[in-house]
């Protein structure tokens, strides 16, 4: 990455430092539920997963503090983290200890992450929120590439690329679907998990369309074998939706 972009990493990077601490405490990540036995997987990846991951090693990249990570423990997986933020890493990690979980964690930047890592895993696994801190998706799908051992698979699940057009606030399109190399900056308060929280955080993101996430991964040498949309979101991570069955939100009226 070029000096310019790791800029724009560190101050990413210690907004999720500080974003970690508001989490822990959020209703949205529920960690007594967690604490309490509850498997933290949304119905989405359940279903696709289910049965696939007891006895395999499983590497989770951009995890934040693990609970996905630890719920993928919970189904058998032999789990490795991933994330920037130390903070996160440092939680997860604790989090593992306390819950009695064989994990392992590396705090490092994606894209650095062959020089702490050095085996293959039997799938890769990502999931929501993850592709727009990213300005380089060929370097991604390489590295997807690279840690998985013969035979194995990459699972994603992510908002449609499209969502990120819109601001949330005006409802209107702010942003460009087609990737740029100049970053989007934003100041944003509160956080998705905690709107109300205080505090201002300073963050870049990278626009990418379905296109420019897809063929990068099939450039690396991966074969697409399934691919599903849903005609809702998991996650009530944006004003103005609603519930119209459990975890599962929309946009606008449901009549």
């Amino acid at each position: 990455m070029s000096k310019p972009t790791e800029k724009f990493f560190q101050t990413n990077r210690e907004a999720w430092d500080r974003r970690t601490k508001i989490h822990l405490t959020s209703d949205f990540y529920d960690l007594p539920g967690f604490q309490s036995g509850k498997n933290m997987l949304k119905e989405i990846e359940m279903e696709a997963l289910s049965g696939k991951v007891d006895g395999k090693e499983l590497l989770h990249l951009q995890c934040h503090f693990g609970l996905d990570t630890l719920s993928l423990a919970r189904l058998g997986a032999r789990v490795t983290g991933c994330d920037f933020s130390e903070a996160s890493i440092e939680t997860a990690r604790q989090l593992a200890i306390e819950s009695g979980l064989d994990a392992q964690f590396v705090s490092t930047n994606i894209y650095d992450l062959p020089e702490h890592l050095h085996r293959e895993y039997d799938i890769v696994f990502t999931s929501y929120g993850v592709i727009w801190w990213l300005p380089d998706l060929k370097r991604w799908a390489e590295i997807i590439s690279h840690f998985l051992k013969p035979g194995g698979f990459f699972y994603i699940a992510e908002h449609h690329p499209a969502l990120m057009m819109y601001d949330f606030e005006s409802g209107n399109i702010g942003y460009p679907y087609f990737h740029r190399d100049q970053p989007v900056e934003e100041v944003v308060s509160g956080t998705y998990a905690e709107p109300g929280a205080q505090g201002k955080f300073v963050e870049y993101s990278w626009s990418h369309s379905l296109e420019e996430i897809v063929q990068p991964l099939l450039d690396s040498g991966l074969i697409l074998e399934k691919y599903k949309e849903f005609p809702y979101s998991p996650y009530n991570c944006f004003a103005g939706m609603t519930e119209v069955g459990p975890s599962r939100y929309v946009f606008g009226s449901t009549s």
